[in-house]
């Protein structure tokens, strides 16, 4: 016995389906720079239960560290270098995070909603 053909236009909404379900994957794209040992800006904001990609940007001449307890994450970010900090979806409230090695300027906040 030989398998069946399906119709085309029935496989089409399926397939849309499919690469729309990609794009409600995709993580909430959210630019921050580091410059004069300060974030900008320091205060970013997210929906919750949606991942999370922060691009952080070092325009200082100094390395830094992104630091967050409460995120449970740090990622070294060279001078004049480029990081992405990807983080799993988040339930609502704030996030504080600091750059390690100038934390007394270096200060930010995620909130989530």
């Amino acid at each position: 016995m030989g398998m069946k053909r399906v119709p085309a236009f029935l496989l089409l909404p399926a397939l849309i389906a499919l690469s729309t379900a990609s794009y409600a994957d995709e993580p909430v794209a959210i630019d921050l720079t580091l410059k004069d040992h300060k974030f900008e800006p320091a205060e970013i904001r997210a929906p919750a239960g949606k991942a999370i990609a922060i691009t952080l940007k070092n325009e200082d001449d100094a390395i830094e560290e992104f630091d967050s307890n409460s995120l449970r994450t740090e990622k070294i970010v060279t001078k004049g270098g480029t990081v992405t900090i990807r983080l799993k979806p988040l339930a609502a409230g704030r996030y504080p995070f600091q750059g390690e090695f100038h934390a007394k300027t270096a200060q930010g906040v995620l909130i989530v909603e």
